[in-house]
């Protein structure tokens, strides 16, 4: 299983979601994180979304922000989005109904729909924290989908 996180910048929410899930799933799966815009392409996550992590024990310093890609469509088995503008850019890139299918709401999977994972990055560490919750949250819902 391959699965991609996506949000706009990929410093933020989509690094977190990328980390997490990699604490659910077994060795084997894929999980990586991208942004819809390429704005931060090659940068490291913002030092808050690091910090939440490693408080949490989860490692994402080494992760770098890159833009989703066409190949993503082809790579990836499922590719979820943060937000519902995120969301739509990305089923606009996608080629087909196939491409277009494997892309959803992030929060779905809680059976929030058309809820979004809010972004923090103009927030304090407060809002990266309740971010955090939100997506071990999601990652824990999913996974167990995933792996039944």
């Amino acid at each position: 299983m391959k699965i991609l996180m996506v949000c706009l910048g990929n410093i933020c929410r989509s690094p977190l979601a990328e980390g997490i899930m990699k604490t659910k799933v077994p060795e084997g799966f894929l999980v990586d994180s991208a942004g819809t815009i390429s704005l931060h392409e090659g940068e490291h996550p913002d030092k808050r979304a690091i910090k939440t992590a490693a408080n949490h024990g989860i490692d994402i310093s080494r992760q770098k922000s890159r833009p989703i890609t066409g190949n993503d469509f082809e790579t990836f088995d499922k590719i979820y989005c943060m937000d519902i503008d995120v969301f739509e850019d990305v089923v606009s890139k996608a080629k087909n109904e196939t491409e277009r299918q494997k892309v959803s709401l992030f929060l779905e999977a809680l059976d929030h729909k058309n809820a979004e994972v809010p972004d923090p990055y103009w927030g304090d560490m407060n809002d990266f924290e309740k971010v955090f919750q939100l997506l071990e949250q999601g990652c824990a819902k999913i996974s167990n989908q995933i792996l039944k």
